[in-house]
Order: C-alpha cells, then structure tokens, then sequence
C-alpha cells in the first residue's frame, strides 16, 4: 500500500535532496546518452514524476522492461529539475520491476487513443489522461455532495435497489425473479405468471428512484437524502443515458418550493467550486483539451445569482423569440434541449430556475397550485446542458393526493403508506433530484455519459 504522504502529489512538496520511494506505471520512457528518463503516475494527480536514471543506476536487461505500462518502485533523492514544468524531479539509485507490460501485446502505447478506441479497453482507459482526470473529478464530486449534506445535518438514507414500488413511472424497469424463466408458474385457467412462488411473492425490480422511500425518513428526521444506483431499461443508445446511473436526492420536511430553490442553488455552486478548488490541474486538461470555455462556464455559475421564471414567461420568451424551434413550444408542451440552453445561454447568460409547469406535464405527487393547472416544479437549467435538477414541492394533502393518483389510473392500493403519510401527521415538503453522472459531464466537459461512469451499462453492453 502506498501511504498518502508516499502518493506523487505529495512527492512533489518534498524538498530538494529528500530521500524517497516513488511508485507507479510508466507512461514514457526516453534515453538519451545512456541516461534515462522515465514518466511515472500512480493516479493520485494529474502530473507524471520525472525519474532519471544516470548510466548504470540500473542494469540494461531490466531496463528494457521499463515501458509504457509497466509497474515499477524507485528509490532515489527529489533533485531540483532544470526541465521546463517541473519544480523537482527523482534522482534514482534503485529501481525494481514490479510488473512488465511487453509493447507488442499492450494496448495502450504512448499515442494519443479516441474516446471510443478507450471504451474497448475499459480495464486499462483509467491509466490514460482522460479518464485519469475523469475519475479524480467524480471521486472528489461525490465526497463534496456528502460533505454538503452533512455539514447542513442532512441524514444519509440508504434507499432500496430492490423495490416493488415504480416510482410513477419514472422509467421502464428492469424486473427481478428467481422465476424459471423456462417453466413459469401461471395462474389457474389463465396465462397470467403466478408471482406467488417469486421470491418476494409479487413482482419485484431494480429501482428507479429513492423518493417516494425518501419521503418516509423526511417526515420523521426533516432532512435527508438518498445516494445511490438507480436503473432504467429504457432501449436509449445516446451519448445522454445509461441504464444503470447514480442519483442525488434530497427531501425536506416544512419546506416549500423557494426553499427547494435555494437549496438547489446552493448545492449546484458548492459542487462547483468544491470542484475547482480540489482538481484545478484536471479541469484545465478538459479545458485545453476538450471544452474550451469549460471553466469560465464554471465559474459563470458559481458565481452567478440564478434568474427564476415561471414556466409560463418562459413560454413567451420562447415563443416571442424569432427562432425556427426544431420542437415546435406552446404553453403546455414541455421544454427541451434547444429551448433550454436559449434561456440560459442566450437570454439570462446563466442558471435559470423554471417553475410551475402544466400539472399534465408532470409527476402526480407534485403539489397543485390553486389555479388548478400548474404545480409547484422546478427544473434548474445550467448553460451548456440545459436540465440538470428536477424537483418540486410534494403533494402534502390527501385528498388531493388521492384524487391525483386516481387520475393518473395508478393502482391506489400500492400507494396506501404513501397515502397514509398523508393521513398522520402531514407536513408541506419538497425535493429535488440530481443526476451524478450528468453533473460529472457538466464539469469536465465530456460529451459521452460513459465516459464518467467506471463500468458503463447500455443496451447490449455490460462487461465486468
């Protein structure tokens, strides 16, 4: 194990003639009258330590083996380096090879690879910049939304994976069973699978969201939220969906929508400036390298006060526009891509938060306004992207919330403890919900959504 102060990123503050070990696989190796220079990185930082080797330090034979790839401990001395971009520099004096990666058969040899030639070796595109750079962003993402929370005494609820609950279709889902799928039990005189002789003795799945189990713990601690995988088995070969992702989602009990609001903006600026303070070197390798406004949009939103409309104003600078919309809008339809980054790129110049959306548009625990056609939602719309929060103040009064599960045709029996949150001690609430691998898009500025997920799951794709 490497000890946190052993780690390059911290190599590289010790002083001039300390005495250390450096660790990690090499990404280039170039000689040069009989010395050699050897890149290394052990992941903890976007910049490679230099090694130089003076003639004879190490046996030619072990040498050889030294290539791109390869795993290898060194022991030496940090020198002040004369090489542009580096401060310091080890000298080595030993060096053992831990593991050799022969260049004919290894993959990833020192040329710059696409995206989609990285996506075919997904077990080794994490030694690369890119996705070096990427998993550094999103591991210090999901330890900035803990810290969010936490610090504002949110209570973390471990949702359920497993569910007999759909969430209102939020999504297809994918069902679960210990069914033989070739000899399905069935119901007498029907054809009907008798889930009975299932595991859980009805049909169960892969959830699609924490919510509505969210809502229990609301309203009982305040403040929590939920982290954690949810599944769509939606057929979308987009560079926009997976069907295994991870989603943010916080309740709040005595809250309303400006609440909500608020609590959205603050969330989506701590995330961002947490981000640029902690990984400052790997945004400006996907600034340079494959969004060139990418930290001046950044910046733009951390430091931005969010414009908030209504759905209907939005509609009319819409409409009023000039524009030729590919998705024609009129006040009922809801927003897409193209009308989203128009509000927020070309006529607020930053975040902007819709509210109160047609009720038909909607989802049905979502509070109904008194003119009876819109409800209390808010979608957070950031330059760049468009959508990137969803929320709403939640329906709190039962016999609306009844009313509205019967007309969405939803079976009322499978809601009686959501109804009966209702019934007992109800209380104004509201939410939100984040897509993780969405915002880890957002701040690197890839284009491909499984570019920022290790193992990414899309129709017909599932390794490891």
């Amino acid at each position: 194990m490497i000890r946190p102060h052993q780690t390059i990123k911290q190599l590289f503050h010790l002083a001039p003639g300390s005495e250390t070990t450096a660790q990690g696989w090499v990404k280039t190796r170039r000689d040069s009258k009989g010395v050699h220079f050897v890149q290394i990185n052990d992941g903890s930082c976007f910049a490679d330590l230099q090694i130089v080797l003076e003639a004879g330090a190490v046996a030619e034979d072990v040498i050889a083996k030294v290539t791109t790839g390869a795993c290898i401990r060194v022991k030496g001395r940090m020198v002040e380096s004369p090489a542009k971009g580096q401060a310091v520099e080890l000298r080595g004096e030993a060096l053992e090879l831990l593991g050799a990666a022969p260049p004919e058969t290894y993959p990833l040899q020192k040329k710059r690879h696409n995206l989609e030639t990285l996506r075919e070796f997904m077990h080794f595109r994490t030694r690369s910049n890119t996705f070096g750079a990427v998993f550094r962003v999103r591991n210090a993402v999901s330890y900035a939304i803990h810290k969010f929370f936490q610090e504002r005494g949110f209570l973390y609820v471990h949702t359920p994976i497993l569910t007999t609950s759909d969430a209102e279709g939020a999504g297809a889902m994918f069902q679960v069973t210990t069914l033989d799928l070739m000899n399905l039990p069935r119901v007498a005189g029907s054809a009907a699978i008798d889930f009975s002789h299932d595991f859980f003795s009805k049909p169960a799945y892969l959830t699609v969201s924490g919510q509505l189990e969210a809502e229990i713990f609301a309203l009982a601690f305040t403040n929590v939220y939920t982290f954690g995988p949810t599944f769509r088995a939606e057929n979308s070969n987009t560079p926009r969906h997976l069907a295994e992702f991870w989603m943010i989602e916080p309740e709040m009990a005595f809250c309303d929508l400006e609440g909500d609001q608020q609590l959205a903006e603050e969330f989506l600026k701590y995330i961002i400036t947490y981000t640029m303070d902690h990984c400052i070197a790997d945004l400006e390798f996907f600034n340079q390298r494959y969004e060139p406004n990418l930290i001046a949009t950044l910046e733009n939103v951390a430091g931005s006060e969010f414009a908030r409309i209504p759905y209907t104003e939005a509609v009319r600078i819409l409409e009023s526009s000039g524009r030729q919309w590919e998705f024609p809008v009129h006040w009922g339809s809801d927003l897409q891509s193209e009308h989203e980054r128009f509000l927020t790129e070309e006529t607020f110049k930053k975040p902007v938060i819709v509210t109160d959306y047609p009720k038909e548009i909607k989802a049905f625990y979502m509070r109904e306004n008194d003119d009876g056609k819109t409800v209390r939602a808010m979608d957070v719309l950031a330059p760049g992207i468009g959508e990137i929060i969803g929320g709403s103040q939640r329906e709190e009064r039962l016999d609306v919330l009844l009313d509205k599960i019967r007309a969405h045709g939803l079976p009322e029996e499978a809601y009686t403890w959501y109804l009966d949150l209702r019934r007992f001690g109800s209380v104004p609430h509201a939410g939100f919900g984040l897509g993780f691998e969405r915002m880890v898009m957002y701040l690197t500025g890839m284009k491909n959504i499984r570019d920022v997920i290790p193992f990414p799951r899309t129709p017909g794709h599932a390794e490891f």
